[in-house]
Formats: structure tokens, C-alpha cells, sequence
């Protein structure tokens, strides 16, 4: 491997012109797909097996008017104090507003007055109208939103209280500021750790460049594809993040090369052949991690990995051609480790000199702290062990839900339509349960969904029951039943569930089947879906990045260490995410304006992501280590030689890392803003706790016996030399030269 990639580094530097072209040529091909792409219409959100998507495909085929997955919009007024929307006055301007709704865009199916459907508060102070559209709330128009909204501005006008609940003027949240903040962080660290803005510039612009041609890829597929804005917002999260760091590793590496004594070509290929092969092994655990979310069996979320494991990959091969080539073209402005570039306060060559000359190298932070860690172990160990199980304790009182409108900022429309429905009407108004009943089976359907509708009145928690809705056919019914609990209540979901072990009875004494479905079931059952893939998910990735780390270490405790640091650190993380916006610790630091369920996809989500990221870390780190003890420095001093070369750089990884994610805490959605918290928290932990003080001290514990193989298994193991000893043995045999004997070398 690292022979292989030594010559590849080698190449690139040489033939820098034909590698830029192809990536220039790359990236604007992708970029005139994405201008000339059709407009994706939308990603279908569908959950196959759920008996909530059942419910919806067959009312699709048996109701296809009721639009069942359509977009909706709840109208919600309260009249003046003192007043009554049944007024004269007020009840003409609600009628007034329900034509102008229904006419307002072609997309509507249809709006109902709320004194026809007779949803008006027992008070007589506060009524809502239903507004339903013919497409879902992702395909719905910005026309018809903006006319959804104008119309109820005009309805203000009057003296009303309007306010719009819903999913139809749900619309993805804007991040753009989010990104400038990612990379503006990005670039201060990058400067301060490399002192000179060219080397801090290339990681910048290759990572720019692998995340424009990601992204303008996904959206040049997006309409064929089926494709969502989320899945763009994934790969631009994390191809920025894993870009940046692997471009990272490859320039630092170089530039310790540079201040070894060698020549650019030279320390160009042994940068990638040495930590380019780390990161081709990061790499391969973050994708491992991306396309394992295929086991989740949700299509969106499938597609989402995918995307974002072709984004990686593009990250890996940006970080090990294109690199090398601008670092050709860089030539002399990159300085060697220990150099400062002119604008930065350079001339000062003391590092670089003592290198060349052999003298012993300055201790810097990462090595001192190396040391103590040797020194001490069993305490660093015993401490930060306790600090992340302390932390992770939270998780004992997990919650976990989809948020609705009760979870919005208070300043928006929809949570002021939320908390106006929960005072007038009750809080499960916000969310009634849409009960479909298959008649098919019955020999007497309108007895049946009598039958159905009187079952369902006499279970704890139900607020109301509708009517049933018979189809033209007369093979279906649809029941609205109005829990007496809000939609993302525990007793909602028991409710839910209550009504589906009825439906054994029901159809055993009727023939008819019942499904529940709507917003609050499908909610339900994707956080089931999500609960019971975890488990499979969790043992089908660290199981297959153990093994990868074994072929990379040739070692089974090291993978292991890994593998439990990681939980470790995502527990602590899913910790601090309960406390915060579940219990609200620190909430109004964080613009947490209302606690609830953590989002269900949240574990899952974290395990993935996090997973991969952490191993660039534990990759990138361990393999100095292992390459200093394959060259025969003991365990302990293997430890500290690996934290000189690669402690600064990892920290800075991290940060940036972290400065990406964390940038996303400032969205106003609150889903936005949990996944940015939990994936920054869990990157500090991991690259702070547990790579920089649990691993050093179980290294240390351990001594040799970290990395004793079996030797049945190092005979089977395939020999990747990701230490790059192919390149130390060719320097021993006399091979080490600038030009002619190094391209002989090459060849071999």
C-alpha cells in the first residue's frame, strides 16, 4: 500500500498539469450536470413494512382523493378579547379567508370552514380551518406557500389572531451562514498549525473543490435519483469536514518530510505513501459507516449514506492526487515543519536545522503531555473513564420521538398555531391519529366500521372519534380519532398502539382490518424502525471497521480499544444531548426554547457519522505510533514519538471538525440544531478524551502485549504496510536519492 501510494504521490507531483486538468474538468462537469438537471419534484418519504405506509398505499389506491400523504395546513384564529369568532363580524372574515385559501393556489384540494366542519373551541374564542394540498409538503410550491401566507396576513388585518400549523410552510432550513462560519474557523486553525497561508490554503481549496463536485453531482441526480435537500445538506457536512482533515494530514506530513532533509518530489510521495495510507483507511471506515444505513431500510435514509460515502470518496482521492500536485505548484512557499512563511513572522529555521543536523527535536505540547500519560496511566484512564460514564448517564432517560410543531421556536407561526389548537381545543388536536379501516373482508362494511369506531371510543386516552368515511366503493374507511395527549406524548404512542391490538379483535368478529397512520403514527413507527435496526447497524459497522483496523494494526487489542473508546464517547455525547434538550441544561445557551424527545434518529445517526470520524482520528494517531515501534522504539516511547508528529495535527483536525458541526447549533430548526450540538460534543469527547488520554494510557498499560497477533492471523493478514516500511527498507539498501534512483525505486 504505502509503496503503491508513494509512487502515486510521486506521479502527482510530476505530473501536476494533467491532474489539475482532470480534476478542473471533473468539477466543472459536474457543475454544468447540476445547471442543466431537471428540478428535483421531491424525496418520497416512505418507510416500507411500517403499518403506517401500508395504510397510506392503500388509501392511495382505494382514496386517491383524500391525499392522504398530501400537504396540510391548519388556519388557526382567536378572536379579539371579549369576542367570539362566531360574531357576525369575525365568522364572515373566517369564511372570507377559507375562499381566499381555496382559490389562492391550484395545489389546494381543498379548505374547509370551521363552521362547517364544526371546529370551533366550546368557548366560541378560537376555530381552525383544514387546509389540504394535492402534493406532498416537499413538492408543494413556493407560490403556494407565499399565497398560504398572504392570505392569512390579510386575515390579521381585521383585528383576528391567525396563525398557520402544519407541514405545508415547512421548508428546509437555510445554512449557508453555517458553512462560511465552518470554514472561517477552519482557515484561523489551519494558519495557526501550519504557519503559512499557502499550506493553510490547500486543504481549504481542495476540500471546496471535493464538495463542489459532490454536491453538484447529487444535484445533477437528485431528479433521476429521487434525491432530497437533506441528503446534499449530509454530503456538504461531512465532505467539508472529512476534506479538510485528510488534506490536512497529507500537508503536515509533508512538511515533516521537508524538514527530514528531503527533496519535494521525494517527501511529497512518502507523504502519501505514510499518511495517505491513513487516510485511505479512514476513508473506508467512514464509508463503511455511510452505506451501513442501509440496513435501516429507509430509502431516504439509504440514499443519504450513499451520497455522503461518494462524497468521502471523492475527499480520498482529492487528498491523495490533487494535493501532491498543488504541492508542486506551491513549491518553495511551503515551508518545512518548524518555518513560518514571510507574512507570518517566517525566517526563523531552528526546527528544520535541528532535524537536518540530528539534534534532538523541542518538545512540544503533544509530547509533553505524552509523557505524563506514560507516567501515569492507570489515573489518566481512571479519569476520563469516569468523566464519559458520568456524562453518559443522561442516556438512562432517553426519550426518543420525531418533533412537531410543539418543538418550534416560540416566535413562529406554526408553534403559535400549535399552543392556540392545544388552549382552545386540547393538545391532542395537534395531532389526530387517521385510523384506516380494509372493509374488503367484511360482509357488512358500514357494520364494520361502526364496530371499529365504537371499539376505538371505549380505549383510555381518546379524546373523540369521528365518523367513519366510506369510500364510493365501500371497501374502506377512514376514521379521525383525537387523542387526549399531545402528538409526541408517551400516551399517544400507546394509544397508537392500543388501537392496533384491537384490530385482531375487530377483524377476528368483523373481517376488517385496521391501520393507523398520519403524521403522529408514521412518526411512531419510523422511530421504532430506527430503535430496532441499532443494534444490527452497530454490529455490522464496528464489526467490519474491527476488522479493517486489525489488517491495519496487525493487531486485535488496539481494534478493540478503538471500538470501546468509540461507544464510550458517543454514549457520553448522547448524554449531553438528553441534558440539554431533553432535560434543558443549558438550554438558553444553546437557543433551546422548548424540551422534549430526543429525535429518533439521533443514535443511529450519531453512531454512523461519528463512528467514521473517530477512526481518522485513532487511524491517523495509532499508525505513528505503530510505525515508530515497527522501527524499534519501545511501546512507551512509540506512544510519545506519535504524539510529536501527531498530536498538533489531530487536535486541529478536531477543532475543525468541530467548528463545521457546531456552526449548525445556530439553525432555528430544532432538529438542525441537535445533530450540530451532538456531532460536535461527540467529536470532542472522542478526539479529546478518549484518542488523546484513554488510547495513550491503554497503550501504555499494555506495552507490547498491544500489539501481539497471532500468528496463524498474521500469516493470513494481507501486509498493507501502512508504516511505510517498503520505503525505510529502500532507504536502508542506499536507494534514497532526489531523482534517478527514487523513480528506479518507484518501479520496483
Amino acid at each position: 500500500m504505502a509503496t503503491f501510494l508513494y509512487k502515486l504521490g510521486r506521479l502527482a507531483f510530476r505530473r501536476r498539469h494533467f491532474v489539475a486538468l482532470i480534476w478542473v474538468a471533473l468539477l466543472t462537469l459536474a457543475g454544468v450536470g447540476a445547471a442543466s438537471a431537471p428540478t428535483a419534484a421531491s424525496s418520497s418519504f416512505s418507510i416500507p413494512g411500517t403499518e403506517a405506509q401500508k395504510a397510506f398505499d392503500l388509501l392511495d389506491e382505494r382514496v386517491p382523493e383524500a391525499k392522504a400523504d398530501g400537504a396540510s395546513a391548519r388556519v388557526v384564529f382567536k378572536a379579539p378579547d371579549g369576542e367570539k369568532v362566531t360574531d357576525p363580524a369575525n365568522k364572515a372574515e373566517i369564511q372570507k379567508t377559507v375562499a381566499a385559501l381555496k382559490s389562492g393556489s391550484d395545489e389546494v384540494a381543498r379548505a374547509d370552514s370551521p363552521f362547517r366542519t364544526k371546529t370551533v373551541s366550546k368557548d366560541g374564542s378560537t376555530a381552525y380551518a383544514s387546509v389540504s394540498y394535492k402534493v406532498t409538503s416537499m413538492e408543494l410550491t413556493d407560490e403556494s406557500r407565499d399565497a398560504l401566507e398572504k392570505t392569512t396576513d390579510q386575515a390579521r388585518e381585521s383585528g383576528l389572531t391567525v396563525e398557520v400549523g402544519g407541514d405545508a410552510l415547512q421548508a428546509m432550513p437555510e445554512t449557508g451562514a453555517t458553512e462560511i462560519i465552518g470554514i472561517a474557523v477552519a482557515a484561523v486553525v489551519l494558519v495557526i498549525t501550519f504557519g503559512s497561508l499557502i499550506a493553510a490554503g490547500l486543504p481549504l481549496l481542495t476540500a471546496l473543490i471535493g464538495v463542489g463536485i459532490g454536491v453538484s453531482s447529487i444535484t445533477a441526480l437528485a431528479s433521476a435519483l429521487d434525491l432530497g435537500t437533506t441528503t446534499s445538506t449530509l454530503a456538504m457536512m461531512i465532505g467539508l469536514a472529512v476534506g479538510i482533515d485528510y488534506a490536512l494530514f497529507i500537508v503536515s506530513r509533508y512538511r515533516g518530510e521537508l524538514a527530514d532533509g528531503r527533496d519535494r518530489e521525494d517527501a511529497a510521495g512518502r507523504a502519501v505513501g505514510t499518511a495517505g495510507s491513513a487516510v485511505v483507511f479512514a476513508g473506508l471506515t467512514v464509508v463503511i459507516a455511510l452505506v451501513g444505513l442501509a440496513v435501516v431500510n429507509i430509502p431516504m435514509l439509504t440514499k443519504m449514506g450513499f451520497a455522503a460515502a461518494g462524497t468521502v470518496v471523492i475527499a480520498v482521492l482529492i487528498a491523495l492526487t490533487l494535493i501532491p500536485a498543488l504541492l508542486g505548484y506551491a513549491g518553495k512557499k511551503v515551508k518545512p515543519t518548524g518555518e513560518k512563511s514571510k507574512a507570518l513572522g517566517g525566517g526563523r529555521k531552528k526546527a528544520a536545522a535541528a532535524a537536518v543536523e540530528g539534534a534532538k527535536p523541542k518538545d512540544n505540547l503533544g509530547t509533553r503531555w505524552a509523557r505524563f500519560v506514560v507516567r501515569r496511566p492507570l489515573t489518566v484512564l481512571l479519569v476520563g473513564v469516569i468523566g464519559l460514564g458520568a456524562a453518559a448517564l443522561p442516556v438512562s432517560s432517553l426519550e426518543l420521538g420525531l418533533p412537531d410543531d410543539g418543538a418550534q421556536p416560540t416566535s413562529t407561526t406554526q408553534r403559535k398555531a400549535y399552543d392556540l389548537v392545544s388552549d382552545g381545543f386540547g393538545p391532542g388536536f395537534n395531532g389526530p391519529l387517521m385510523t384506516v379501516a380494509d372493509l374488503k373482508g367484511s360482509d357488512d362494511p358500514k357494520a364494520a366500521a361502526g364496530e371499529i369506531t365504537k371499539t376505538i371510543s371505549g380505549l383510555d386516552d381518546v379524546l373523540s372519534v369521528a365518523p367513519p368515511m366510506i369510500n364510493k366503493a365501500g371497501d374502506t374507511a377512514i376514521i379521525s380519532v383525537v387523542p387526549s395527549s399531545k402528538p409526541s406524548g408517551i400516551e399517544t404512542e400507546n394509544l397508537v398502539h392500543s388501537i392496533r391490538d384491537a384490530g385482531a379483535g375487530i377483524k377476528s368478529d368483523t373481517g376488517a382490518s385496521v391501520m393507523v397512520t398520519g403524521t403522529t403514527a408514521m412518526n411512531i413507527d419510523v422511530s421504532q424502525k430506527l430503535n430496532d435496526a441499532l443494534l444490527p447497524y452497530l454490529a455490522l459497522v464496528v464489526g467490519l471497521a474491527f476488522l479493517l483496523l486489525i489488517v491495519v494494526f496487525r493487531s486485535i487489542l488496539v481494534p478493540l480499544k478503538a471500538a470501546l473508546g468509540f461507544l464510550l464517547s458517543v454514549l457520553a455525547a448522547l448524554g449531553a444531548v438528553v441534558a440539554v434538550f431533553q432535560w434543558g441544561w443549558l438550554g438558553s445557551l444553546f437557543g433551546v426554547e422548548q424540551t422534549g424527545p430526543i429525535m429518533s434518529m439521533m443514535p443511529i445517526f450519531m453512531v454512523g457519522v461519528v463512528f467514521g470520524l473517530a477512526m481518522d482520528y485513532e487511524v491517523f494517531l495509532v499508525t505513528r505510533m505503530r510505525e515508530a515501534y515497527v522501527h524499534g522504539e519501545r511501546p512507551g516511547q512509540a506512544i510519545v514519538t506519535g504524539f510529536r508528529h501527531g498530536a498538533r495535527v489531530v487536535s486541529a483536525a478536531a477543532v475543525i471538525m468541530m467548528a463545521v458541526f457546531a456552526g449548525f447549533i445556530g439553525s432555528s430548526e430544532q432538529m438542525v440544531k441537535m445533530i450540530g450540538f451532538g456531532l460536535a460534543i461527540a467529536v470532542f469527547f472522542d478526539a479529546f478524551i478518549v484518542r488523546m488520554a484513554l488510547v495513550p494510557a491503554v497503550l501504555a498499560l499494555l506495552g507490547k502485549k498491544a500489539w501481539w497477533l497471532p500468528k496463524w492471523l498474521d500469516r493470513a493478514l494481507p501486509n498493507v504496510d501502512v508504516e511505510g516500511e517498503g520505503l525505510r527498507d529502500a532507504d536502508e539498501a542506499g536507494t534514497q536519492g532526489p531523482s534517478d534512483e527514487d523513480r528506479e525505486l518507484a518501479r520496483v
